[in-house]
């Protein structure tokens, strides 16, 4: 997919999302719902992505960008019967 049909795709889905919304206070409650219900999921999937990113890169390199030797993965072996 090249980068230009890309740009479109993606305007043509927020033009979408544009009339969805000019629409919502016509809209029926089951619609209202079902757009409401769809958007808390887009935004939940968004902040842990978020969440996941920033708790990563801050335990592999904390703040100032270094990595930090102390967090290293230790191996987890078997106890001895």
């Amino acid at each position: 997919m090249s980068t230009e049909s890309f740009l479109k795709e993606i305007q043509a889905i927020g033009e979408k999302f544009l009339l969805k919304l000019q629409k919502l206070p016509k809209a029926e409650p089951v619609e209202i719902v079902c757009f409401c219900v769809v958007l808390l999921f887009i935004v939940t999937v968004l902040v842990l992505m978020i969440i996941a990113c920033s708790c990563c890169c801050y335990s592999c390199c904390g703040c100032d960008g270094r990595a930090d030797p102390r967090h290293r993965k230790s191996q987890v072996r078997p106890a001895a019967h």
